[in-house]
């Protein structure tokens, strides 16, 4: 048993310990994102409260006991039961404003959900970004390393000098500080990752980012944005909502039913049929249409304003994301046809160049390949933001 509880146990750890890509990652956070098991129950309640904000009106009960007198005068008793109603148009038009907020409250937990994912996806291409940059840092630091080995052992045998050694061991020490940081860096993204997937251990290897996806036109692009954008259509049903309210503010403005049994006895006599009465809406409701058109005029101007925003925004994005490309395919066309290092290594072996000069020209190389990453990494987060929508 005790084997077989082991064996559980450990094949438990290699499935929580499996590799994972962008979008099995994307799919875990999904499910299990405190924020948006949260937001989730928040939507719920917020369906609920607008239904229990529009109840029918209770029923009212009124019982009257009056003695007469004189006693020859006899005693009344007065029984009424009656249940008031607002005008009938109301009960439709709350139904269809009903639906309207329920969408509404969707779309607003589909933003809150794409923010969790876009921070995920972010804190991934994170992790691509300092996994790929590990490799080279690492290459460095074994390669000064060895340098600084023969320049110690030069300097033993009387072949070398101080300075180079001196040289060399403050050339490590800043590739260790570059190190250790890109280290902590990443342990430091894989623990996020870990607290947006609710606290569970979520080991990402990927190494390269995915085949960038295809923009089209900036005008396509924003097209596709207002249809798919949450915001975008929590904001198109909020102002559909404020017209809808409008019209209930104006029916509700209407005189109010009332419909009843009513009973009286009195001097032996028993009396009883309907009660119908109304309510006159004279002080009641006397500003809440103008507040409500107040409101619907508020709200077209939000939808214009979120509109405008977002299309100045992504206008932004995309021409930067232009430059980024450019710029990348620069990068990758000098670097492909570099290969500065086995060059400085052999014009150091030989003595074509002085130690402060192959450090120099090494950082240099280093230096340019390291903003080369950064420059790729950037481009696939601008890339993440744009295409926001789509997660």
């Amino acid at each position: 048993m005790k084997k077989i509880c082991f064996l559980l146990t450990a094949l438990a750890i290699c499935s929580s310990a499996h590799a994972q890509d962008i979008e099995s990652v994307l799919a875990s956070v999904d499910e299990n994102n405190k924020t948006l098991i949260a937001a989730q129950q928040n939507l719920e309640a917020k369906k609920m409260a607008f239904r229990s904000s529009q109840p029918l009106y209770n029923p009212n009960v009124e019982y009257d006991y009056m003695k007469g007198f004189p006693e020859t005068a006899g005693n009344q008793q007065d029984l009424l039961v009656n249940q008031a109603f607002d005008f009938p148009t109301s009960y439709g038009i709350r139904r269809k404003l009903a639906g309207q907020l329920d969408a509404q409250y969707e779309f607003e937990y589909l933003s809150t959900r794409q923010s969790v994912l876009l921070e995920a996806k972010t804190t991934c291409l994170g992790l691509i970004f300092a996994k790929k940059l590990d490799p080279r840092i690492q290459e460095r630091k074994a390669m000064t390393e060895r340098l600084l080995a023969d320049f110690e052992k030069k300097l033993q045998t009387g072949d070398g000098n101080i300075l180079d050694v001196n040289k060399a061991r403050l050339q490590l020490i800043e590739i260790n500080k570059e190190y250790q940081m890109n280290q902590a860096l990443i342990r430091q993204l894989e623990e996020k990752l870990e607290g947006l997937n609710g606290g569970i251990p979520m080991p990402f290897i990927q190494k390269e980012y995915a085949t960038a996806e295809v923009l089209g036109s900036l005008e396509d692009l924003f097209a596709e944005i207002q249809a798919m954008d949450p915001m975008m259509q929590f904001y198109i049903l909020g102002n559909s909502s404020a017209e809808k309210q409008v019209e209930l503010t104006k029916s509700l403005a209407l005189p109010k039913l009332e419909a009843g049994y009513r009973q009286q006895a009195i001097l032996g006599q028993s009396f009883q049929g309907f009660h119908i009465g109304t309510t006159i809406p004279l002080w009641e409701n006397k500003y809440q249409v103008r507040q409500s058109q107040q409101e619907k005029t508020f709200s077209s101007l939000l939808l214009q304003d979120y509109k405008n925003e977002r299309y100045f925004t992504l206008r932004q994005q995309y021409e930067k994301l232009e430059k980024l490309g450019m710029t990348l395919e620069e990068y990758q066309s000098v670097l492909s046809a570099l290969n500065d290092i086995e060059y400085l290594n052999k014009a150091l072996s030989v003595g074509h160049i002085s130690t402060i000069e192959y450090f120099l020209e090494s950082n240099y190389f280093y230096s340019a390949f390291t903003n080369y990453l950064k420059t790729e990494h950037e481009y696939h987060i601008l890339l993440a933001e744009i295409l926001r929508h789509r997660l």
